[in-house]
């Protein structure tokens, strides 16, 4: 109310059709990193409300995954 937004989306968001199974992989690559990126965790794998360790479980990611692919962009 206060920006004079309705709805439930705000200006800064937007809808995204995943086209491909690579589009997918980003989506999550960039889900998975934002607490890192944001300093709420130091590590992926530390951000305990993260779907990350269940990944990790079905062998989707390695536990040390960020340190696998530092030169990954998620901006």
């Amino acid at each position: 109310m206060k920006k004079r937004e309705l709805g439930i989306w705000q200006r800064r968001f937007y809808e995204h059709t995943v086209r491909d199974e690579k589009d997918l992989q980003s989506l999550r690559d960039y889900i998975h990193y934002n607490p890192v990126k944001h300093g709420l965790a130091e590590r992926v794998y530390d951000w305990e409300y993260s779907s990350f360790r269940k990944y990790c479980t079905k062998g989707m990611y390695e536990k040390n995954w960020m340190n696998l692919r530092e030169d990954l962009d998620l901006d």
